[in-house]
């Protein structure tokens, strides 16, 4: 979902906590006041639980589709907002179990990824909404060569460029009279590549020709998911300069398509996000400047099927600090999500390939407009 997801649901907590706490104020001040809080509340939850950007990423890639950007309807006068996000993730630290491991114990060496995703939602009236989102993976994957696509024990980089899974969702706020809990439902679409280029047989290497990717390092999981969440907002001061935001989702494939190198489901993932967020007003030209601090968790399962990796599924903690900036019916969110608690699931050292690869930081940049 967009930076500008939560502020239709806040206008509402806001109008209702200001006629509570200011009966005596005139509708011009509290028009203002309003203004001032959804333009930037309409952030408040970045990478709302979207795994489509992130979930196929190899070697325990975290879900940044969580938090503070994503789960609230928009507030847009005509119900239309639409936003395009940047996301960056390096992953080249090889970690087994809770540590950092040698490099040399994975076959993998670095995943560099930069995910570009569209999105758009529109509320149909106060109560129910539909939003979707398509990511673009642009990938550079490194790893050691097996004697198929390129050879025996060679360090080799591929770069991918593909569509990822698209995300649908439907939301519904209509539990209270002032829309602050939500559900959030839907479907991950398999539209993301699945297989990967293939790499013809090269005698003069003396390679068989074969996939550079694996199924976990591709931009698909080639699975069809089911999606459903819920959230909830509100105001911690009469002011309301400073309010909060939690949310949850549980993502799980029951439709899986099989690849070149076999049958592939990706792991059940339960993903969750609290946080605060303070409103510092007008400054400048800026209708809004307001940061924000997060805390978000992911528990993956590991893959099955025949080409699963044993290396797969992680628990996680981050810590995601950010900042958005309102300007007329823009809003611009960036933010920055560090691991602190990282504990990645590994196949055994007898395997001879054995950890994950993980990142120190992902970025993120978005830019929301509400029509």
């Amino acid at each position: 979902m967009s930076h500008s997801t939560q502020g239709r649901i806040m206008s509402r907590v806001s109008s209702r906590r200001h006629r509570r706490f200011s009966a005596s104020s005139g509708p011009a001040g509290r028009g203002v006041r309003l203004h001032a809080v959804t333009a930037v509340l309409a952030v408040a939850l970045v990478a709302a639980l979207v795994p489509g950007a992130a979930e196929a990423c190899a070697c325990g890639c975290d879900i940044f589709d969580l938090g503070a950007t994503n789960a609230f309807p928009n507030s847009s006068e005509s119900g239309w907002s639409a936003w395009l996000r940047y996301d960056f993730m390096n992953q080249n630290k090889n970690r087994v179990g809770s540590s950092y491991a040698p490099a040399s114990t994975n076959g993998d060496k670095a995943i560099r990824t930069s995910f570009y995703t569209l999105g758009a939602q529109y509320m149909f009236n106060a109560d129910w909404g539909v939003m979707a989102e398509m990511p673009i993976f642009q990938r550079a994957f490194t790893s050691t060569g097996d004697g198929t696509a390129y050879p025996a024990g060679s360090t080799f980089t591929s770069n991918l460029t593909a569509l990822g899974d698209t995300m649908v969702q439907g939301v519904y706020s209509g539990f209270s009279a002032d829309h602050s809990t939500g559900l959030t439902f839907g479907l991950k679409l398999p539209t993301g590549n699945y297989t990967g280029p293939y790499v013809p047989a090269n005698p003069r290497l003396g390679t068989t020709g074969g996939l550079a990717y694996d199924r976990d390092t591709l931009p698909g999981t080639g699975s069809t998911d089911l999606l459903i969440g819920g959230y909830h907002v509100g105001f911690l001061t009469r002011d309301m300069k400073l309010s909060y935001f939690t949310q949850a989702r549980y993502d799980v494939a029951f439709l899986e398509r099989a690849g070149a190198t076999g049958t592939y489901r990706p792991g059940n993932e339960l993903d969750a996000a609290a946080g605060l967020q303070y409103n510092l007003g007008a400054h400048g030209p800026f209708q809004n400047i307001a940061p924000l601090m997060q805390i978000l968790a992911s528990y993956r399962d590991p893959d099955s099927g025949t080409a699963a990796s044993p290396n797969s599924g992680f628990r996680r903690w981050l810590i995601g600090p950010g900042v958005a900036i309102s300007f007329r019916k823009f809003t611009l969110y960036a933010n920055v999500e560090i691991p602190i608690v990282d504990h990645v699931f590994t196949d055994v050292p007898a395997s001879g390939n054995y950890g994950q690869l993980v990142p120190s930081a992902i970025w993120q940049v978005q830019l929301g407009y509400n029509f």
